[in-house]
C-alpha cells in the first residue's frame, strides 16, 4: 500500500535527538552560499523524517491547522503538493544579497522557486514545499476610488483601471529562521535566544535545545505578504524612484476600520503614492507583516483599549505608552532588526520615498545597508479624531515629523472619547 494512503504507525517517533537520518538522508544546509544547490533544499516534512533538516514544519502557525485536518480524516496524512503550473509569475533574484548570510537571516532566498532550482531532489522523492509564492493580482479599494473622484488618481490602464482596480504583483512569503543569524541579529548567543524559543513556547520545539546541528527554524507565526506597484524588477534598481511602506498588521483598522489608530488611513495612503509613483515612472512596495497589536495579539490590544478609555482623566496621549506596558510588561514587541531582510530578498538599494513616521523602521532599515531619501508622514486630515491620542503621543516619542512637539502638558490635554 501507498505509504501516503497507509494506516499511521500507532507508535510516537520522537524527533527531538540526533539519529533520525534514514538511507536518503537530509540535505545540509549550508546558509549564505552563491547557489541554491550549495545552500541546499529546506526540508521541513513531517512524514519523511529522514530527509528533515529543520526544526518545525512548513506553513507555520498553520501547521496547527494541518493537524487538526489530519486527525479528523479530513486530510491523508502524508499528502504531497502537486507543485505543477504553481512556479512564481515572475522571476526575482538571484541577488547579491541572497549569498550574504547576514543580509538575509529570517527567510529562505530560494523559497519561491524551488520547483526549479530543486527539481532533481524533489525528482528523487524529497518533500520540499515553496515558502514563498508570486502571483499577479487587482486590488479594490474604496479609498483609491474616492482618490480618482477627487482626480489625485487617474486610471491608466496600466497601472490603475478604469474601475478603480490597481494592478500589483503580490508574494506571500513565510517565516525561514537561520538560528545562528538570528541571534546576531539581536545581539545574544544563540544557546539563549535557543532556550527562550523553547521555554516560551511551553516546550513546543524540543529540538531547539537538543538538536544543536539543526540550525534552521520554521517558527509558527504569521508571514508577510508583498504588493508590488509596477515592475517588481525595478525595485532593485536604485536609479528606478521606490515608493515604500512596510506595515505592521492592525486587523481592526485595516479590515473593519476602527478608528482609534492610523492604520488602515497610512496603509490606503500609502497605496494611493505607489500607484502615483508606478503611474510616473517608478514602482511601489507594500510590505505587510503580520505582527497583530504591535506582536502582543489582538487580545492583549483590546484588553489596552479598555485600560486607556477607563484610566482617571480618560483615553490621554501623555499615557498612551504606559498603559501598554502595564497590561504586556512591554511597549511592543515587533522588533524591526528581521524586517529589512524581504528588502533585501528583492534586491533594494535605496528607498527614494519611505512611507513611514516609525523610527524603529527607518533605524532597521538604514542600519542595514538601504539608503532612505525622503520620509513621508500621514496627512494631519487622514488621521481619524480619536487617534489623534496615538499619532500625538508617538511624535512626543519621537516618531518623524515635519510639524511639532507637544509638550506633556500639551499631550495630556490630548484625549480620546470613552467606550460608549
Amino acid at each position: 500500500m501507498n505509504a501516503s494512503t497507509s494506516e499511521p504507525a500507532r507508535h510516537i517517533r520522537l524527533t527531538s535527538h540526533p539519529g533520525q537520518q534514514g538511507p536518503t538522508g537530509a540535505p545540509p544546509i549550508q546558509w549564505g552560499a552563491a547557489d541554491a544547490l550549495a545552500r541546499g533544499p529546506i526540508v521541513g516534512s513531517t512524514t519523511s523524517r529522514a530527509q528533515r533538516n529543520v526544526i518545525g514544519t512548513h506553513s507555520g502557525g498553520y501547521g496547527v491547522y494541518r493537524a487538526l485536518a489530519v486527525a479528523a480524516g479530513n486530510l491523508v496524512r502524508g499528502h504531497r503538493a502537486d507543485l505543477t503550473n504553481t512556479a512564481p509569475t515572475d522571476d526575482i533574484g538571484p541577488y547579491p544579497q541572497w549569498s550574504d548570510a547576514e543580509k538575509i537571516v529570517s527567510i529562505d532566498p530560494w523559497g519561491a522557486s524551488v520547483q526549479s532550482v530543486y527539481a532533481d531532489y524533489l525528482a528523487r522523492g524529497y518533500d520540499i514545499r515553496p515558502t514563498i509564492a508570486v502571483t499577479k493580482a487587482h486590488v479594490h479599494l474604496p479609498e483609491v476610488k474616492q482618490a480618482i473622484a477627487f482626480q489625485r488618481l487617474q486610471p491608466d490602464g496600466k497601472f490603475l483601471l478604469e474601475d478603480g482596480s490597481a494592478v500589483v504583483t503580490k508574494v506571500a512569503v513565510e517565516p525561514v529562521w537561520w538560528l545562528p543569524g538570528v541571534a546576531r541579529r539581536f545581539g545574544v548567543k544563540e544557546s539563549d535566544l535557543r532556550r527562550a524559543l523553547f521555554e516560551e513556547t511551553g516546550g513546543m520545539y524540543p529540538e531547539l535545545v537538543t538538536r544543536s546541528d539543526l540550525e534552521v527554524f520554521l517558527p509558527p507565526i504569521g508571514g508577510q505578504t508583498l504588493y508590488v506597484f509596477g515592475d517588481i524588477r525595478d525595485l532593485a534598481n536604485p536609479m528606478v524612484t521606490l515608493t515604500a511602506r512596510v506595515h505592521d498588521e492592525c486587523n481592526g483598522s485595516d479590515v473593519f476600520g476602527s478608528d482609534i489608530c492610523t492604520c488602515r488611513p497610512y496603509l490606503t495612503h500609502a497605496i494611493e503614492e505607489c500607484i502615483q509613483g508606478a503611474q510616473k515612472g517608478g514602482v511601489g512596495l507594500i510590505a505587510y507583516s503580520r505582527k497583530e497589536g504591535r506582536a502582543l495579539g489582538e487580545v492583549t490590544k483590546f484588553l489596552v483599549y479598555n485600560a486607556r478609555k477607563r484610566q482617571e482623566g480618560g483615553d490621554r496621549a501623555d499615557k498612551y505608552f504606559l498603559r501598554t506596558e502595564c497590561v504586556a510588561g512591554v511597549q511592543d514587541m515587533r522588533f524591526q532588526e528581521l524586517m529589512p531582510d524581504v528588502l533585501h530578498w528583492l534586491g533594494i538599494r535605496k528607498i527614494h520615498r519611505l512611507v513611514s513616521m516609525s523610527n524603529d523602521k527607518y533605524d532597521a532599515i538604514t542600519g542595514s545597508g538601504i539608503e532612505v531619501g525622503e520620509r513621508v508622514k500621514i496627512p494631519d486630515a487622514l488621521v481619524p479624531a480619536d487617534a489623534k491620542v496615538e499619532i500625538e503621543a508617538k511624535i512626543a516619542a519621537g516618531y518623524f515629523t515635519d510639524g511639532g512637539v507637544m509638550t506633556e502638558a500639551d499631550l495630556a490635554q490630548v484625549k480620546g472619547r470613552g467606550l460608549v
